[in-house]
């Protein structure tokens, strides 16, 4: 496993839901520290180093965020069960029979998803969706008295099990929150890469809080940094697998990182579309597309502080969002790295004057 794999194995492995992102903010801290002159954090938990090139130049944020879906106790049963509600979106298909880690204030306890045999079920009951309210959390007790004790309560955090793995001898990642530890990692390795590389403005690099439930993080990070420029770095949805063939647009692993043109919060600005198009045909780095009005990323808000900040969002394809495994591309990755450092290279005041002419 190398440093990148490494990267990428302890910021998904983390956990971290949304409010609840204190682990995976430490440990992006950690990577960030070492590559920047200066973190700055919200008093909601966002955090970015800055690395200056120019102190004149343009204020450049690049964020992802460091929450991810998962649950939240809501209930204990008289037999030492747990009810739960969601934090963030998941389709109820996604969620039975998975391990989860509940957080309470005494330590953390593994737990399943409980489910019933189908030897028990009528005809009627198997071909019915379990909705979320219906499902429980099975953490090995036998009675409430005996979850009270493990410390765990009403308001707990709730987060995914499930390991960073890798297919096609390292060629694909896997794992439990690529949506969106691939956004945090993209911006640890943009600074990386910007180590030894001049650049004419001022980079903040790092990743937001409570994205999943509303771009909270964002706004209050915006307000932080007050950016003249800002990229959002998530993952896209992958139109790979079978049931998208008449899908409208393509993105498929390993075939480029994908542009976000529009989404339910955001345009993308026309002049910084058309400067990504331009910086990634010099580099020979092939570009995918995406429109999602059912969703949207951190660029909702970053591009609504003070008087405006031309936005836009870029993310690797990923196939499985929102569930226990995703899968993504290495390479997608990569060339998002060398994209991204290319276009802070390039971006100085004269060019954001001729993006916003």
């Amino acid at each position: 496993m190398d440093r990148l794999e490494r990267l990428m194995k302890e910021l998904t492995e983390a956990g971290g839901i949304s409010g609840f992102e204190g682990e995976v903010r430490k440990k992006m801290e950690a990577y960030l520290s070492p590559l920047s002159e200066e973190l700055l954090r919200d008093r909601l938990g966002s955090v970015v180093g800055r690395k200056t090139g120019d102190p004149n130049g343009p204020k450049v944020l690049i964020a992802g965020h460091l929450d991810e879906i998962g649950f939240m106790v809501t209930g204990i049963t008289e037999k030492g069960f747990l009810r739960f509600q969601m934090v963030g979106s998941w389709l109820p298909h996604n969620v039975l029979s998975h391990r989860v880690r509940v957080r309470s204030r005494k330590g953390e306890y593994l737990g399943l998803i409980g489910s019933k045999a189908p030897h028990v079920m009528p005809l009627e009951e198997r071909r019915r969706l379990v909705e979320l309210k219906d499902m429980f959390i099975d953490v090995g007790a036998s009675s409430r008295e005996e979850v009270e004790e493990m410390g765990i309560r009403p308001g707990d955090p709730i987060i995914p099990e499930s390991p960073f793995f890798t297919m096609k001898n390292g060629e694909l990642w896997g794992g439990k929150a690529l949506d969106n530890r691939a956004g945090c990692a993209l911006a640890v390795e943009l600074l990386h890469a910007l180590q030894d590389t001049d650049h004419p403005n001022i980079v903040f690099a790092g990743a937001t809080v409570q994205e999943e439930v509303g771009l909270r993080g964002a706004e209050t990070l915006a307000n932080l940094v007050e950016p003249d420029v800002a990229i959002a770095v998530d993952v896209a949805l992958a139109y790979d697998t079978p049931g998208h063939e008449n899908h409208p647009l393509q993105a498929d692993l390993g075939k480029g990182p994908v542009l976000f043109l529009m989404d339910h919060f955001l345009i993308a600005h026309q002049g910084l579309r058309d400067f990504l198009l331009e910086t990634a045909k010099d580099l020979d780095i092939p570009v995918q597309f995406e429109v999602m009005m059912g969703g949207g990323t951190d660029g909702g808000r970053f591009h609504l502080q003070g008087i405006g900040c031309p936005t836009i969002g870029i993310g690797c394809p990923t196939r499985y969002i929102h569930s226990h495994n995703g899968i993504m591309c290495r390479k997608d990755f990569e060339q998002t790295v060398r994209l991204l450092k290319e276009l802070v290279r390039r971006l100085d005041r004269r060019k954001l004057e001729e993006l916003l002419a």
